[in-house]
């Protein structure tokens, strides 16, 4: 099994090396979302590492690069980042379901949307159309009217999501949504857990509201490609180009993580992309405070779409009284170095964190966290137990799926105080079975036969040596709902079999009336 796994990394490497020379690639990623962009930029920094000529534009600074990658930043105006941060600062005061996300998603995102629309218009960004590029990476956050940008190029396209497939991106490469099994978007499904009655209804329900939300983006959106490219001639339609989508990448692994889906060929499974298979030296203070940690270290980060500050400041005393008491060590990632909750020899405020980096230090016990995809991946590599304080999105069900698999315990941020907030982090130290438990899990998620990287090196030189992978697609693509449903088969038997219905209906009601009036006869005969 061993000497299978190696002759397939070794196919793997020799076809990576068998590419000819490095290829020009484009990566458009224009999410908000700073996690979205490590997690973006991870990807495309592996191809970087590898030889490829590598062109990035991004509306924010990114924390992960590499000397090769040209990156080309066009930013918000401050209207519209002022805008985005009072609507993260909104939900980190409030409790927030999926629906209430959704909803704040529909009224801001004229802004989300417009910035990445006026992005495609920015001279800086014009000025890719001098280059060739041989293959473009879109980071996918409701900006499909991107897609016009590949066509332009002419050249291929690899569309990067940052989650497990969902809905809309399940329809670009035809990845069936098994509704009865498999989990929607802001429906909670542990691993190993199974869906009962009461969770297939709510699956359900959450399809139609996601169907429902995206058909009204698909509208704008669509007005939007045709506003910046409708004057091209000769140039696909927005829904031509969504059928042309080579590959999708997925930060996803479904054969550990769960539920096991049914995937296409074209999505491949990078899930991991960002974590490093050996850890970078940590930052000289950081290593030492984390030397002095005799009784270990406990690591907290809120992420990076919510400043600390935004967070009620009695939820942030009430932390840091737990957190200045304990005999562990505390690296807490703050923004606002100039105004910190308090001052205690054993906590370390940082304005940025090297996560991954720290996560991987032998004395970290404990991961103090939002529930954001990307640091629970990071969390269950390393084997590190986690105390989840989820605030919107995603988020709650992450922290619920986590805590019923037994990493770690969650706690509704806005509900916290001293006594459940030391409770929890006790219960984690010092019960070791949610460490064995996540220790456990991130030996399955390292069993692979290609790691993460290689996995995005193969799968972006297949498509590069295809000149695009239309062969991966699956035929549902190019199906209109109803021949992909089979409502027309369905009719058909329907109408027919509602004929047969009617025929023998009318046979036994003439077979009827000739009996009947048979009968009639007789009686008149015998009366006679």
């Amino acid at each position: 099994m061993v000497g299978l796994r190696l002759s397939i990394v070794g196919l793997c490497l020799l076809m990576i090396a068998l590419t000819a020379r490095g290829a020009n690639i484009l990566g458009l990623f224009s999410s908000h979302s700073p996690s979205h962009l490590i997690l973006h930029m991870s990807m495309i920094k592996t191809l970087a590492e590898n030889g490829h000529n590598v062109t990035v534009v991004t509306m924010m600074k990114p924390k992960v690069t590499h000397k090769d990658i040209h990156v080309i930043v066009v930013p918000m105006t401050d209207e519209q980042e002022e805008i985005m941060e009072t609507q993260m600062n909104e939900m980190a005061t409030q409790k927030n379901s999926v629906i209430d996300t959704m909803r704040r998603l529909m009224s801001g995102m004229r802004v989300m949307v417009d910035s990445q629309l006026e992005l495609l218009s920015d001279p800086r960004f014009q000025r890719i159309y001098e280059t060739k590029f041989d293959l473009m990476f879109m980071g996918y956050f409701i900006n499909d009217f991107q897609l016009g940008v590949a066509a332009k190029l002419q050249v291929p396209v690899i569309v990067s999501w940052m989650q497990a497939p969902m809905l809309a991106v399940d329809e670009l490469v035809g990845n069936p949504t098994e509704r009865s099994y498999v989990p929607n978007l802001g429906t909670p499904l542990a691993r190993g857990e199974k869906m009962g009655f009461a969770k297939r209804l709510q699956n359900l329900g959450m399809e139609v509201l996601v169907r429902t939300m995206w058909s009204i983006f698909d509208r704008r959106l669509e007005r939007y490609y045709n506003q910046q490219f409708g004057h091209e001639v000769n140039f696909p339609t927005l829904a031509e180009m969504k059928r042309n989508v080579s590959m999708l990448f997925t930060n996803s692994h479904s054969l550990s993580e769960g539920p096991i889906r049914p995937l296409v060929p074209a999505v491949a499974e990078i899930g991991g992309i960002q974590v490093k298979e050996q850890p970078d030296p940590l930052p000289e203070d950081i290593a030492k405070f984390l030397e002095k940690a005799q009784n270990g270290a406990i690591l907290l980060s809120l992420g990076t779409n919510i400043k600390s500050t935004a967070v009620k400041p009695e939820l942030v005393q009430s932390m840091f009284k737990v957190l200045s008491g304990l005999k562990q060590h505390v690296i807490w990632k703050w923004e606002d170095l100039d105004n910190t909750p308090g001052k205690s020899a054993n906590i370390l405020y940082k304005k940025w964190l090297p996560q991954d980096d720290i996560l991987a230090h032998p004395k970290i016990k404990l991961f103090i966290n939002h529930a954001g995809r990307g640091g629970i991946t990071e969390a269950q590599y390393h084997g590190v137990p986690m105390l989840a304080l989820p605030i919107f999105g995603d988020q709650p069900g992450n922290a619920e799926n986590m805590q019923k698999a037994g990493y770690g315990v969650a706690l509704d941020l806005l509900q916290l105080n001293e006594e459940n907030f030391k409770a929890n982090i006790h219960e984690v130290l010092n019960n070791k079975q949610y460490a064995q438990t996540i220790g456990q899990f991130s030996q399955l998620y390292r069993d692979r036969p290609l790691t993460a990287k290689q996995t995005v090196l193969y799968w972006t030189d297949y498509v590069l040596r295809h000149k695009g992978a239309p062969h991966l697609q699956s035929p549902a693509v190019h199906m209109s709902t109803v021949a992909y449903h089979n409502l027309d088969v369905y009719a058909v038997l329907a109408a027919a079999l509602s004929l047969v219905l009617i025929l023998t209906w009318l046979a036994l009601k003439f077979t009827c009336r000739k009996l009947c009036g048979k009968s009639k006869t007789s009686k008149k005969v015998k009366r006679q």
